[in-house]
């Protein structure tokens, strides 16, 4: 399936939202200090996740990944362990501190260029709607305004402070988990209304922790 285009941006910016397409299946690095997040993934996997060791193509989703995205500062989005019919494939933490929960098995490329059957991509960024020049219709889904394109396999939702992007291989697909999607990490229920979109938050301005200069101490 073709990749979503973005749209131009006007001005310099500190950080930049990689296409979630060409985002390899990368290892996260375990922070220190998260037994909370282990005590809140174990619950997760007692309750919602009841199939949270489930394999495909026998690859299991480490519960580390799950933890990052119950602590992330900002809600992220996925569909439960399983959708449709199809399991959980892969979470992929962007640089640009964008989230990718990916379901089912490559329908393009391979271990290092996957693409995925479905994909739920959250991103903190709310400053532009990737695609919304180049996308084909916009309509109300959960009450907010949606922008489709590629025939409505892929669908834009900002919603809070943060960009929900949905790509599928169908128009039927995307619409279901726009209508399903959820925030692992707060309170939400499929097919409710969603929160309206905030004004820019400015996260895209702030530098990363990576990009921050260490600080200088005397000799």
């Amino acid at each position: 399936m073709p990749a979503e285009a973005r749209a131009p941006r006007t001005r310099p910016r500190t950080r930049t939202r990689a296409h979630p397409r060409a985002g390899a299946r990368r290892p996260l690095a375990r922070p220190p200090g998260r037994l909370l997040a282990g005590a809140c993934a174990a619950a997760l996997c007692a309750t919602a996740l009841s199939a949270c060791a489930s394999t495909l193509q026998d690859k299991p989703i480490p519960h580390n990944e799950l933890e990052y995205m119950v602590v992330s500062p900002f809600p992220v989005y996925w569909l439960g362990d399983h959708f449709a019919g199809i399991q959980v494939s892969a979470v992929v933490h962007d640089p640009s501190d964008a989230w990718d929960v990916q379901y089912g098995n490559c329908v393009e490329g391979g271990e290092e260029g996957c693409v995925p059957t479905l994909q739920i991509v959250t991103s903190p960024d709310n400053s532009f709607v990737p695609g919304a020049a180049t996308s084909s219709a916009t309509r109300r889904i959960r009450g907010v305004r949606a922008w489709l394109s590629n025939g409505g396999r892929t669908i834009v939702l900002p919603t809070g402070g943060v960009v929900l992007d949905i790509y599928a291989t169908s128009a039927r697909a995307a619409a279901q988990a726009a209508r399903t999607a959820v925030p692992i990490n707060a309170v939400g229920a499929p097919e409710a209304p969603l929160p309206a979109a905030l004004p820019n938050t400015g996260f895209g301005e702030a530098p990363l922790p990576s990009q921050m200069p260490s600080p200088l101490h005397p000799l």
